[in-house]
């Protein structure tokens, strides 16, 4: 490939950018190595309903000049997305409205990063460095898709715009900038659509525990306490439960616990002009006689943070729950699927949560 280019505006990223199957083979190969493009993600593989850690490596500057800005396009169904910073660079990104909304450990998000720029440094050309986004992919890509983040490279003089994709009957070969690409596989240890064996679970259908039975403490009744699953490499898991306090005197839920978790806050979310926020219940959730309070998703919810080991649907948890008059009480909770609304029930089938398994905000 010539080390000047074209330079031709960059293309918009193509929301879902799909090829099928039948080509994916042929595409791809060429898609992702770097004999092809001098822009690449150096994961060229990633999991539906899954975090992926996005490494775009720029590997020449401009027809001999330092690159001094790199940017990078989110593409739909890609949610949560955020940049690492980087010594001696600034960050910048736009956020927008998603196409639909995407559900979370706290409801649903309608928009996100869609861009993620670095500038003000100076990367020469005869080096190479790398620029890191972390995000997560929906399973609005099924296993077999292949996924564009197109990349602008300004130097200090020209530029590179890695935004070709190929057509649905074009190759991949006669692409002159292409956009560096990431292949949608399925999760290690289940099978593709349509192809599970007798006994096994297909993509989505996850093993799922019964519904934990409710507990007391004292007056406070504690029904289906649950978690979600987390992907690999997550920190964060969200709790759910549904409290009763079926007494005549006012209680307050202080704090929870889980042996996978090194600390837990109990959180609120709200939305505000669209926008969804997150925060922390200050001095604990209060329990007035005879109300009931869910702890669920899109509402008040328990977060377990630091987490030391993942959460897999099925598994149940003993933990507990720490009232300021009922004293601790140990529950077991239930792990539902990534994903999941309720107990006993799958994530949903275009959706997923966000990177890392939560945002997490204070």
């Amino acid at each position: 490939m010539p080390r000047s280019c074209p330079c031709a505006p960059l293309r918009a990223a193509r929301p879902l950018a799909l090829i099928g199957p039948p080509l994916v083979p042929l595409l791809v190969s060429a898609l992702v190595s770097t004999a092809s493009a001098h822009a690449v993600l150096e994961r060229k593989e990633a999991v539906p309903n899954a975090a992926y850690r996005g490494v775009v490596q720029i590997m020449h500057g401009c027809d001999g000049r330092p690159t001094t800005r790199v940017s990078v396009t989110i593409p739909e169904g890609v949610t949560g997305a955020k940049p690492m910073p980087k010594p001696g660079w600034t960050i910048s990104t736009v956020k927008s409205a998603y196409a639909r909304p995407y559900p979370s450990f706290h409801g649903t998000v309608s928009e996100g990063v869609t861009r993620i720029t670095w500038s003000g440094g100076s990367l020469p050309d005869e080096q190479i460095d790398e620029f890191t986004f972390f995000a997560r992919i929906s399973d609005a890509f099924a296993p077999g898709a292949t996924i564009y983040f197109p990349v602008e490279q300004d130097c200090t003089e020209g530029s590179y715009r890695w935004s070709d994709v190929p057509s649905e009957d074009g190759t991949a070969q006669a692409l002159k900038a292409p956009a560096p690409a990431v292949r949608i596989v399925a999760a290690r240890g289940t099978a593709n659509p349509g192809t599970a064996s007798p006994g096994t679970a297909s993509p989505g259908t996850a093993a799922q525990a019964p519904a934990a039975p409710a507990a007391k403490a004292g007056p406070i009744a504690i029904e289906t306490p649950w978690l979600r699953a987390t992907p690999g490499g997550a920190k964060v898991a969200g709790g759910y439960v549904t409290l009763r306090n079926t007494g005549t005197e006012p209680d307050r839920l202080t704090g929870a616990a889980i042996p996978q978790a090194g600390r837990a806050e109990i959180h609120s979310m709200t939305t505000e002009g669209g926008v969804m926020k997150m925060a922390p219940v200050e001095g604990g959730l209060a329990l007035a006689p005879g109300a009931s309070v869910a702890l669920k998703p899109g509402g008040y919810h328990l977060m377990f943070l630091d987490l030391k080991d993942g959460l897999k649907a099925g598994e149940t948890v003993s933990g507990t729950l720490t009232f300021e008059r009922a004293g601790t009480v140990p529950v077991t909770f239930t792990v539902a699927p990534i994903g999941a609304q309720a107990p006993g029930t799958a994530a949903p089938a275009a959706a997923a949560p966000e990177a890392g398994g939560h945002q997490h905000h204070h």
